[in-house]
């Protein structure tokens, strides 16, 4: 049985009660988000207001609830003061008596992700080699932040689970994240900060008004509230909401999954989509990526897959392509697929069959010893390996085999995809081809019986 990736996300849907924020009301939170005690926490530190609230409030929790506790601060190296910034992390974290790692990390693709997107993606990716099996990890992520962020999702026109925001507990990587902090606004953290005197770090950056989030924070939300005084913490239990109409949208996509599943279980009926009504549809192939791990599509992207499914079989097949992702249709069914690096057709390469051979954009091809299986040891003998790509207009003949076959027709009867067919490493012995990556191997190389061979393997990259 498939384990829905919704299902390891926990929303926590309660009314946000006056009540002040304290070590015992974080200890109610661990205790529903069902975090026991010796489940080994890593806490996330910025060293900001949120974080050193969280930070110092477990551990007035630690000895009562046995909490193996440590801290991670990432410097992005994007503000003059980050070094300085992440040595007040690690003066905060020796006074509490906390095991504290600084990281510092490469800030990489601004132009295609955004500086404030760049910087997550770093900052998780980092943070992730610190949670191993079982643990989780915990980020100080409030209500306010909440709120903002199920703001920024509708202002990009994002759906129910867009406007879910946050998750309170979700898978990550080998373990958990949870952010236990959901429930309480930056202000109820901030009396907290008050009443013990903690001291913590205030990022600059964080007044830049060019950064969208920014901007909400300190031109945006002060107006809603001047108008709604509640108008965050309302805004931030509508994400419960959403979430829990997430959940049942999830629910039906299973359910239509089940009865629309291609050959392949990752692969997508044409025809069993076509009878769904479209909003099921679209909630069905938003669903199916999503299980794979493929970047959301936009609406326009969307639309473009679905006319895959409604246009007529024989009509050109095109791919569908946004970042990370690629979605075609082959022999009525929907395919997603990773891109891969293009390759130049005209790539050789020698080989010795002992050493995995890097295939540019492919992948790595193996052999490994084998019993009458593979290529045979006594043909090939000292004879040249030469690995290549597929040029068109090649031969081979297969075991029991009489006469020649174009490797085209071969590949087309085996149903191989074309995608995957210029991607199969062809494998040649003295300028004669051999073997079709590790699908098939040509006469009068294929192993006999009992006779020593190389069996080939290929990795996708």
């Amino acid at each position: 049985m498939r384990l829905r990736v919704s299902a390891l996300k926990t929303h926590l849907i309660r009314p946000f009660l006056d009540n002040v924020f304290s070590p015992s009301a974080l200890a109610d939170v661990l205790h529903r988000l069902g975090l026991s005690s010796a489940t080994p926490l890593t806490v996330a530190f910025s060293g900001g207001l949120d974080s050193c609230v969280l930070l110092h409030a477990l551990c007035q929790l630690r000895e009562s609830l046995d909490l193996p506790l440590q801290a991670v601060h990432v410097d992005h190296g994007l503000h003059p003061e980050s070094s300085g910034w992440a040595r007040r992390a690690q003066q905060t974290c020796d006074r509490l008596k906390i095991p504290c790692t600084v990281e510092r990390v490469q800030v990489t693709r601004i132009r295609e992700h955004g500086l404030e997107d760049a910087a997550r993606r770093a900052r998780y990716a980092c943070l992730a080699r610190h949670v191993a099996q079982g643990e989780v990890l915990l980020t100080a992520h409030q209500a306010d932040d909440q709120a903002e962020t199920v703001l920024l999702q509708l202002l990009r026109g994002a759906g129910v689970h867009g406007l879910a925001a946050m998750p309170a507990m979700a898978a990550f990587h080998k373990g958990r994240l949870a952010r236990p902090l959901l429930e309480f606004t930056r202000e109820q953290l901030a009396a907290y900060a008050r009443q013990e005197n903690l001291q913590w770090i205030d990022d600059t950056s964080n007044a830049d008004l060019r950064l969208s989030r920014n901007y909400l924070r300190h031109r945006i939300f002060p107006l809603l509230e001047a108008h709604w005084p509640e108008a965050s913490r309302r805004i931030a239990r509508s994400a419960g909401m959403a979430a829990e109409a997430a959940e049942l949208l999830d629910d039906l996509a299973e359910s239509d999954w089940s009865s629309c599943r291609g050959v392949e279980e990752t692969r997508l009926s044409v025809v069993a989509l076509r009878g769904l009504p479209p909003p099921r549809q679209r909630n069905l192939v938003r669903y199916w990526l999503r299980q794979q791990g493929f970047q959301a599509p936009t609406a326009m992207h969307l639309d473009q897959v679905l006319a895959q499914v409604a246009r007529d079989p024989r009509s050109n097949r095109a791919v569908i392509r946004w970042p990370g992702t690629e979605v075609c249709r082959y022999r009525d069914e929907l395919i997603a697929l990773r891109p891969c690096a293009e390759t130049d057709s005209g790539w050789r390469m020698h080989w010795n069959l002992t050493d995995p051979l890097e295939i540019p954009g492919v992948g790595f091809l193996r052999a490994e010893k084998s019993q009458g299986d593979g290529l045979s040891c006594e043909r090939i003998g000292q004879s040249p390996i030469i690995v290549g790509l597929r040029q068109g207009g090649e031969v081979c003949r297969l075991p029991g085999r009489v006469h020649h076959r174009k490797l085209k027709k071969l590949l087309q009867e085996a149903g191989i995809p074309p995608w995957e067919r210029k991607r199969l490493p062809l494998v040649y012995v003295n300028g004669e081809l051999a073997a079709i990556g590790d699908r098939w191997v040509c006469e009068p190389y294929a192993a006999r019986a009992n006779e020593p061979g190389w069996k080939l393997r290929l990795e996708p990259a």
